[in-house]
């Protein structure tokens, strides 16, 4: 038997032997597809099939078998036995053919056919569902995991050698040099022996072998099918454009019977893509036609994206236009709306791309544009983006968990490629929610409770509408989304005044003492212990370095600027806990150096919890920290191409490795790094044994993310750790989980750039005297808005000592702008003589107050302000 030649271990061959009765019905099936006698064969599968799998039901409820069947099913073995009929390979390589005179039709209808019932005895008798959008990375739950044995895993290890040759590349070229173009597939069950193979017949085919992998590997899931299909050249590429045409076949057919192709010949040559990718979609009519439509548009192609600014790329549209146009037409019904053949093809396609987007950089994503061009990208993520959305919130419908699973995962993988290097509009992530989101309050609601079934893993798998907050929240917009996370912390407060906690200042607050010179010691030996009581009010007060007591009262204000002050020295490259990621690059990293103090990690666990008080008070902070850093305490993963930030020497060597073409060993480099700290030379492994492993053409692609994966991750963790264990006191993680990287930087220290003067003028108040309609006042609006931008960014740190205005406007600035009235009396002389005031503005930025002088000239105001705000006087002076 086909079996024996691969052991021998009695144990292994005496279960064998049970199944020798099943084993000879499909011997016998098996040498029929190596015959030509196909009509034979036809009215034998015809009759045959349901007799032949209820034989395997009792089989494997009877106790004949030596090991229980839930191992491996008899018709795992079967299976086995016919893919070895059918093909020659050598165990010791990657050769191999298949035998002569095979009906490949027959071959591919008989395999997929024993795998559907193999799934569907597993998952019944283990009452799951499978899932390849998480094997691909963890491996997903399999019998590997139900109380494993060495027999077990021995047979299961076995029942994996026998399906070696579908995880060879000759087996998937010979399948699809027979396979024709026309992909259409029929969808009757009776074998028709006139029939060609189809691409949709293949697809089916690996589609089936990807669950059976990952549902019965015993170590590494369907990792080796998933890396050949993944860099088979050409297999995914063919893919798309089968998935291409049945997506966008519709709104191609529509352009036509509407006449707008006629508009291609106004176009201009300089708005094709290059001759080159064109070329190679030559044969691919969706793409012809969905260029089309998107120089109808006005939307810009591939060459351009690789240029042009965020901004340009965005405002070019139309908002309804665009969000219109992304959301695909073809995918709003999610399952229902797509047939068997197709499903099978989604699910092949994101499994393949989402397992490749791991290891492809961003010189091939962006600049070679392999294997797919900016356009076709963006086009992928409009599709994924648009089902993924719709099988949520038509959750009364059928649908189908492992393709939701693999397309959440490659979706995300191409949104968080997106958030650090934009190829996408942003109306292409809002647009299948654009006519159904819910109220903010709502959706707040909504987030909580399915985050909450999502961590204690109590959802009962169905997904419904609030499961789009924790898997896609993009679909909304950041500032409503930034307004959800104030309604979080408002619903917070509320529910802790209810429990008697005081969320305000006044008696019955936490009172500390602050010594100016001791600022981060005595701020961590006074609060670092009461963890999430942090949310109550602190009342501060100050000691001066000479030991005395500072007056004043605190209202907020004194709070504000100890945080402040705090974050300043704390944050400081000079302190030691954090470092600048580099020279351009002034956002922070936890530095390695802190491992080597005293209390280095406690104090970045107290950190997180000040930048946590922070964002629950509305305190912003001139701070941003290195997406790498926020990926990893936010709960993940970092990949190659963010180390280009964090140390770009590194990431250029890495980048010429992965793409050099002499000998990689003779560079004489193993699996090791060596990491400096304190004086002293550490070497770390980069995998078990790395000493001793050296780096070759065959392993340097696991070299590089090695290599990446210690920097980004290995190392960082235990910094990321313990920041995210003092935040989360502060902020719940499902409130963090609605923003990536660069939108949490922009909720700690506000939005971009130049800020809406007339928001200001709206949101400030006046004391001492000022009125807005006061000369004075009147006079310092009209020279705010001739301000250049960066002029009024420094205004707004010397008030605020945060250059940067609230997401969501001055409302949320707490406490308020203030100007206050600081009355300067002139002498009449030097009133007749045209002297104006000499004074220079001031500002209390614990209070948001700037101190401004009864200026009464625009020059005299404008000059002074511009010397306060540039030099830095301030509160000394007033």
């Amino acid at each position: 038997m086909v079996l024996q030649r691969n052991t021998s271990n009695l144990y292994l061959q005496y279960h064998i032997c049970a199944n020798a009765c099943l084993l000879c019905c499909y011997l016998l099936l098996s040498t029929f597809l190596c015959c030509n006698h196909v009509s034979v064969l036809y009215w034998w599968w015809q009759i045959s099939k349901d007799k032949i799998f209820e034989e395997i039901i009792k089989l494997d409820k009877s106790e004949v078998l030596a090991v229980d069947a839930t191992v491996i099913p008899c018709s795992g073995w079967a299976l086995g036995n016919i893919v070895n009929l059918a093909t020659n390979h050598d165990d010791l390589s990657s050769s191999g053919c298949f035998i002569q005179g095979l009906d490949f039709c027959l071959y591919v209808d008989v395999v997929n056919c024993i795998c559907q019932n193999l799934l569907e005895s597993f998952e019944k008798s283990k009452g799951m569902s499978q899932s390849v959008g998480s094997i691909a990375f963890h491996a997903e739950t399999s019998v590997a995991e139900e109380g494993d044995t060495n027999g077990s895993s021995s047979m299961r290890t076995l029942f994996m050698d026998l399906l070696k040759p579908i995880y060879q590349q000759w087996h998937l070229r010979k399948l699809l040099m027979l396979a024709k173009e026309d992909v259409s597939c029929s969808s009757g069950t009776n074998y028709d022996p006139t029939r060609s193979l189809k691409l949709s017949d293949v697809v089916c085919f690996y589609y089936h072998m990807l669950r059976i992998f990952s549902s019965f590997n015993p170590s590494i899931g369907s990792l080796p099918i998933l890396n050949m299909l993944a860099f088979s050249p050409g297999f995914l590429v063919d893919l798309w454009g089968a998935l291409e045409m049945s997506i966008f076949g519709q709104a191609i057919q529509n352009l036509q019977e509407t006449g707008h192709d006629k508009q291609l010949a106004t176009r201009t040559s300089g708005e094709q893509v290059s001759s080159t990718r064109q070329r190679r979609n030559a044969k691919d009519a969706a793409t012809k036609w969905a260029n089309v439509l998107q120089k109808i548009t006005g939307k810009s192609n591939d060459s351009e994206v690789g240029t042009m600014s965020d901004s340009i790329l965005i405002s070019k549209q139309s908002d309804d236009d665009a969000l219109t146009l992304w959301d695909i037409e073809a995918m709003r019904h999610a399952s229902e709306g797509i047939g068997k053949d197709l499903m099978c093809m989604m699910y092949l396609f994101c499994a393949i791309y989402g397992h490749l987007l791991l290891v492809l950089d961003d010189i091939e994503f962006y600049e070679k544009q392999v294997p797919f061009t900016l356009e076709q990208q963006r086009k992928i993520a409009s599709a994924l983006n648009t089902f993924v959305y719709n099988s949520f919130v038509q959750n009364g419908g059928s649908y189908s968990k492992p393709l939701l699973d693999v397309a959440v995962r490659c979706l995300n993988l191409l949104y968080e490629r997106d958030s650090r290097h934009k190829f996408c509009p942003i109306s292409l992530w809002l647009a299948p929610a654009r006519n159904g989101r819910i109220p903010i309050a709502a959706a707040a609601r909504a987030h909580e409770v399915a985050f909450g079934n999502f961590q204690g893993n109590n959802s009962s798998g169905i997904p419904t509408r609030s499961s789009v907050f924790t898997t896609l929240p993009h679909v909304y917009p950041f500032e409503e989304r930034v307004q959800m996370f104030r309604e979080f912390i408002e619903s917070d407060k509320a529910s802790r005044r209810v429990t008697g906690e005081i969320s305000g200042p006044g008696p019955g607050s936490i009172e500390i003492v602050i010594r100016r010179g001791h600022i981060i010691e005595d701020g961590y030996r006074q609060l670092n212990c009461l963890r999430s009581k942090l949310k109550s009010c602190i009342h501060v007060s100050f000691v001066s370095e000479c030991g005395l007591p500072e007056a004043g009262l605190d209202y907020g204000g004194l709070s504000k600027e100890f945080l402040t002050d705090l974050s300043k020295t704390a944050f400081s490259p000079e302190y030691g806990l954090f470092s600048q990621t580099s020279a351009s690059d002034t956002s922070l990293i936890p530095s390695n150096s802190a491992r080597l103090l005293d209390n280095g990690i406690d104090m970045i666990e107290f950190l997180g919890r000040v930048v946590g008080k922070a964002l629950y008070e509305g305190i912003l902070l001139d701070y941003s920290f290195s997406p790498v850093f926020v990926q990893k305490f936010l709960g993940r993963y970092n990949f190659l191409d963010e180390l280009s930030t964090l140390d770009p020497e590194l990431y250029r060597n890495l980048m010429q490795l992965k793409h050099y073409d002499g000998d990689v060993e003779d560079l004489c480099l193993d699996f090791t790094v060596t990491e400096e700290l304190g004086g002293k030379r550490i070497v770390h492994e980069l995998r078990p044994g790395g000493k001793s492993i050296s780096v070759t053409n065959e392993n340097k692609l696991h070299y590089v993310h090695a290599m990446a994966d210690f920097k980004l991750n290995r190392q960082i963790l235990p910094f990321a750790n313990a920041f995210y264990r003092g935040l989360s006191d502060l902020i719940s993680p499902s409130w963090l989980s609605l923003f990536n990287t660069n939108e949490f930087n922009q909720l700690l220290s506000g939005g971009l750039q130049d800020f809406d003067v007339d928001d200001l003028r709206n949101n400030t108040k006046y004391t001492g005297g000022y009125t807005e309609s006061s000369r004075t006042v009147k006079l310092f609006w009209e020279v705010i808005k001739g301000l250049k931008p960066t002029e009024r960014c420094l205004l707004l740190k010397f008030v605020t000592s945060c250059s940067r205005a609230p997401l969501l406007g001055f409302k949320y600035l707490q406490p308020s702008f203030t100007i206050h009235k600081v009355p300067c009396d002139v002498t009449l002389w030097a009133s007749i003589g045209g002297q104006d005031v000499d004074r220079l503005p001031s500002a209390s930025t614990c209070y948001n107050t700037l101190k401004l002088p009864t200026y009464k000239r625009s020059s005299t105001l404008r000059s002074k302000l511009l010397y306060a705000i540039s030099s830095n006087t301030g509160f000394e002076l007033s």
